[in-house]
């Protein structure tokens, strides 16, 4: 990039992209009924605490873009980690066979938003069967039959390290393929560090600028898991 480049970026082609950003959102969710829109400090929602991060929903094409629809069974189980006001969640509820749906929120404001959302457009969802939690992720025991674990960088640190810990041993406990998809992975080398995750895909974000794209770019990780649960795993990411 040329001098002053970076500057020019700042002032001219991000003002442009947010402001057409915002009003395609606005008007995809004025179209399915629900309102996920906004950023809020975390502070403001009285949840502020060490290594979690404020809130701010992913992209709308985030999911679509990570996970094919034909990559999804009946069988498999989702859960979004830090579901805020519910816009993955509703997602993955109406555009894939899951099972099973989970959003879990630690700020009971956003999930009364989230509730509201899921309660208006149940009828139109593919899967019905969500499940909206209020409470900490670290009080929050992991079902046995999750495959699918959603991110969108809601905490880090020893909060991150706990959660990859608990996810580690569920998979011990109950074998099974697990794929976890995360934006903005901002801990992407403490995943690396288990020595268990592998990374399966990078989605780049959809924003100009390479630093802005990288900042918003996804990946996704296998859990492998020995005998039959390692062969699902395989099929899964060959379907992409």
């Amino acid at each position: 990039m040329r001098p002053g480049g970076g500057v020019l970026f700042r002032s001219t082609v991000r003002p442009v992209f947010v402001f057409a950003r915002d009003g395609l959102v606005r008007l995809v969710e004025r179209r399915n009924g629900i309102r996920t829109s906004g950023q809020v400090q975390l502070d403001v929602l009285g949840v502020a605490g060490p290594h979690r991060v404020d809130y701010k929903p992913a992209p709308w094409r985030v999911l679509r873009r990570a996970l094919p629809r034909r990559s999804v069974s009946a069988d498999d189980v989702f859960v979004d980690f830090g579901s805020g006001m519910g816009r993955v969640v509703f997602q993955a509820a109406r555009d894939y066979p899951f099972k099973r749906v989970i959003g879990v929120e630690l700020s009971p404001r956003l999930h009364r938003v989230a509730q509201g959302n899921i309660d208006r457009t149940r009828a139109r969802l593919r899967c019905r069967d969500v499940q909206l939690v209020c409470a900490d992720v670290l009080d929050y025991p992991l079902p046995p039959d999750v495959t699918v674990v959603f991110l969108d960088n809601p905490f880090t640190g020893a909060i991150f390290a706990t959660v990859v810990d608990r996810l580690l041993a569920s998979v011990d406990r109950a074998p099974r393929p697990l794929t976890i998809i995360y934006f903005n992975p901002v801990e992407h080398e403490r995943l690396m560090a288990t020595g268990r995750v592998r990374l399966v895909r990078r989605v780049r974000g959809l924003r100009p600028g390479r630093d802005w794209a990288r900042s918003n770019s996804t990946h996704v990780y296998s859990v492998p898991s020995p005998g039959p649960a390692a062969r699902t795993a395989d099929r899964r990411y060959r379907a992409w």
